[in-house]
């Protein structure tokens, strides 16, 4: 496990290189935890999807190998950061979603128990990872998405975060990223 502070071992390898500005999302639904289903390719407006392996639960134990699997620790601190910036997501007219291979039921215990203001969606049948080949890892002979993030707007990828190294702090890394790129615009 890393800490905010130490850089995480997490070699690009390639595996979200497809994952270009300007790919257009798959037309499919996923359940998200306000309701309903949600499909990314046909919402209008700009969103940051931050796309993670597995948030654990109190008292229920870590898949097995979670340990020694580079870049499977954090979601939880991930998803905080997300949560604790959302506001300033929001004033850019940003929607913030979560999205990761666990049952809606699993998403509705965090929404709970960390507050979480924005919708997580679940692919928990991989049907979006298999549509636009998300990276994945396995764990205990169960797979997991690797951590990534997009930017979309209006239904296609504008941008892509690969590999994210420090969770914790990855909300505030794309907000100053979004903010560099506005000021390279302005000048």
């Amino acid at each position: 496990m890393t800490t905010d502070d130490t850089p995480a071992s997490l070699p690009d390898d390639g595996a979200a290189d497809h994952l270009t500005s300007g790919l257009v999302l798959p037309d499919m639904a996923l359940p998200s935890s306000r309701g309903g289903m949600l499909n990314l390719s046909t919402r209008a407006g700009a969103a940051v999807v931050y796309v993670y392996p597995w948030t654990g639960r109190p008292g229920v134990s870590d898949p097995p190998g979670w340990d020694t699997i580079p870049g499977a620790h954090g979601s939880t601190p991930e998803t905080e950061g997300f949560r604790d910036y959302y506001l300033k997501f929001r004033a850019q007219r940003i929607e913030v979603f979560g999205l990761s291979a666990q049952s809606p039921e699993h998403h509705a215990e965090l929404i709970e128990r960390l507050a979480v203001p924005f919708p997580l969606l679940s692919d928990e049948t991989l049907a979006l990872q298999a549509a636009l080949k998300l990276p994945t890892f396995e764990a205990g002979g169960v797979t997991y998405l690797k951590r990534l993030t997009l930017l979309v707007r209006d239904g296609r990828i504008t941008h892509t975060f690969y590999p994210v190294e420090r969770p914790a702090s990855h909300a505030r890394e794309v907000l100053e990223w979004l903010d560099e790129k506005r000021r390279a615009i302005a000048r």
